[in-house]
């Protein structure tokens, strides 16, 4: 075994994963080996808060984000003495708002004071690359068709993956929920129909984009990741409250994504709010999240979504061993 921590910082949300590896007779990053939880935590910081119209990360994203990490690095540090391991290996990476803002270099020193480590600011294809490893990794159980349409909805990009067993092309689009959201949809409670048209133009010209750069039309599973995904699959899963167990590995059809989509564009804040399996970080942002899956689904043609709580974190702790 062998313990490993990852951290992903995204536009929306800071991430932690403490998990203990074990090696496959062929080697840890084929299909063998084992990867147990130790400890999995997501705080909403909104890091990426207003980077698409200034180009700057605020004063008070970078605190938030970084009171969440000292939690974090206090949790690294008791489970490394706790198992007798001392000092894990740790990989932090920041993705999407952060290879944006002109003054990333405080966002560096600031994560180098809390872990010692040096903070990767990854590009688009190494984060689209990390996050098909964690995702389809557990996916030979259920013998999906290949290859996959690994998507992963963020907050301020959106990576797109094909491959069968590892990554053959991917591309990363600046369309992600708090982008999506505050260039179109942030007056509305809930948005006109002018701002979801907006919106869903935005969209589809990215779409179009990809379909140029990364033949979609070659994949026959889609896998979704991320929060928007899995929060769309826990409403359309009716469930009272979220259940990481239940999302997991879950086959959630287009007319459910489409229905879900509508209610929650057509909700306003307030009922949004009220639903089991919202977090209150993603209420506002919720809307133009399912409406990115949604149009990914319509414009690809595909009639359903596997839904994967492992991502890029997953892919990263793989990356350690």
């Amino acid at each position: 075994m062998t313990r490993v921590a990852a951290v992903d910082c995204g536009t929306n949300s800071v991430r932690l994963l403490v998990a203990d590896i074990a090696p496959g007779a062929g080697g840890v990053v084929t299909t063998g080996g084992t990867l147990t939880d130790v400890e999995r935590r997501m705080e909403i910081v909104r890091l990426g808060e207003g980077v698409d119209e200034t180009g700057h990360l605020s004063p008070a994203a970078l605190e938030r984000t970084f009171t969440a990490m000292r939690g974090y690095a206090e949790l690294i540090e008791r489970h490394g003495a706790r198992a007798g391991h001392g000092p894990i290996k740790t990989r932090v990476v920041a993705t999407s708002a952060t290879r944006d803002a002109e003054n990333r270099a405080d966002f560096v020193s600031g994560v180098v004071d809390i872990f010692g480590v040096v903070p990767e600011v990854i590009s688009g294809d190494e984060e689209a690359e990390l996050s098909f490893l964690g995702a389809t990794r557990e996916l030979a159980a259920l013998r999906p068709a290949r290859p996959y349409l690994v998507v992963d909805i963020g907050g301020g990009s959106t990576e797109f993956v094909v491959g069968t067993s590892s990554a053959d092309a991917a591309i990363s689009i600046d369309i992600g929920c708090v982008r999506m959201t505050e260039r179109h949809l942030r007056d509305g409670d809930p948005p006109t129909p002018q701002q979801i048209s907006s919106a869903a133009a935005d969209i589809d010209y990215a779409l179009a984009t990809v379909r140029r750069a990364v033949p979609v039309h070659e994949a026959r599973t889609l896998v979704g990741l991320a929060g928007s995904v899995t929060t769309v699959a826990g409403i359309a899963l009716d469930l009272p409250e979220y259940d990481s167990d239940r999302i997991h590995l879950s086959r959630i059809t287009a007319a459910q994504v489409h229905e879900v989509t509508r209610r929650l564009l057509h909700a306003t804040r307030a009922e949004r709010a009220e639903l089991g399996v919202m977090h209150p970080g993603r209420v506002d942002v919720i809307g133009a999240g399912a409406l990115i899956l949604d149009r990914i689904m319509r414009e690809y043609g595909f009639g359903a979504v596997v839904v994967s709580e492992h991502d890029i974190l997953d892919g990263l702790a793989w990356s350690l061993v």
